[in-house]
């Protein structure tokens, strides 16, 4: 941890696992997200089907090298392998479920949702994955602010596809999750739109925040690391 009462959290969509050579590439993923050191991590895009044969399975490679506790949610399941998300932590998972946000004749979807004991106290994660539809994202949106009702203190992380117009979901999340992220990591080689963001509620559990430039030469998406003081 970073400070005694400080829990640090990453959100990453790893392009699974492939860079820009392209090529499958975990360790590098892992080297760089040791070097924030963070409690929790959410990862999307968590792809074992673009593992090379004999390769190892990110759902269960990334959190014997990451953390002690993970999830792991899979969207998409098939013969060549699993599609989906993870939610890793260095601390106990007391409580977690995963739930659907698939949107008719879109992509599946999904989101986790877990109750962690941090050395501050209970606190809830949720982490997702929204579509890439209006429509699609404004019905997401709906279930996520129904997971996090009456869950203070919570964080919302992950990837939410989400551009700027009326009726954004940043719009709608900020609403109850006062704190958040604001950083362009979308394409990483030039972000120009804001879709990976931690949201959280108090809004003053939010401390700092940074992304890593370095995430461009492994993902299209920059990570966004954020500090939290849960309250």
């Amino acid at each position: 941890m970073t400070e005694a009462t400080t829990v640090r959290v990453m959100t990453w969509n790893i392009h699974g696992a492939v860079g820009h050579n392209p090529r499958f590439d975990l360790e590098r993923v892992v080297a760089l997200i040791r070097r924030w050191n963070p409690d929790i991590i959410a990862l999307q895009e968590v792809d074992s089907r673009r593992a090379l044969a004999g390769a190892a399975n990110p759902f269960e490679f990334l959190p014997r090298a990451l953390g002690i506790h993970a999830i792991g949610a899979s969207a998409i399941t098939g013969a060549d392998g699993d599609y989906g998300q993870m939610l890793i932590s260095r601390f106990p998972i007391v409580a977690h479920d995963i739930h659907d946000m698939s949107y008719p004749e879109r992509e599946p979807r999904c989101a986790i949702r877990a109750l962690l004991t941090t050395p501050s106290g209970p606190l809830t994660v949720i982490a997702t994955h929204l579509g890439l539809s209006v429509r699609e994202r404004r019905d997401q949106v709906r279930k996520l602010l129904d997971l996090a009702a009456g869950r203070d203190p919570v964080v919302m992380v992950g990837d939410f596809n989400d551009w700027f117009w009326p009726g954004s979901v940043r719009k709608a999340l900020t609403r109850v999750l006062g704190g958040r992220t604001r950083y362009r990591t979308f394409p990483s080689v030039f972000p120009l739109f804001r879709f990976d963001r931690v949201y959280c509620c108090p809004r003053e559990m939010l401390m700092k925040s940074c992304v890593d430039p370095a995430g461009r030469a492994l993902s299209d998406h920059l990570p966004v690391i954020a500090d939290l003081r849960p309250q």
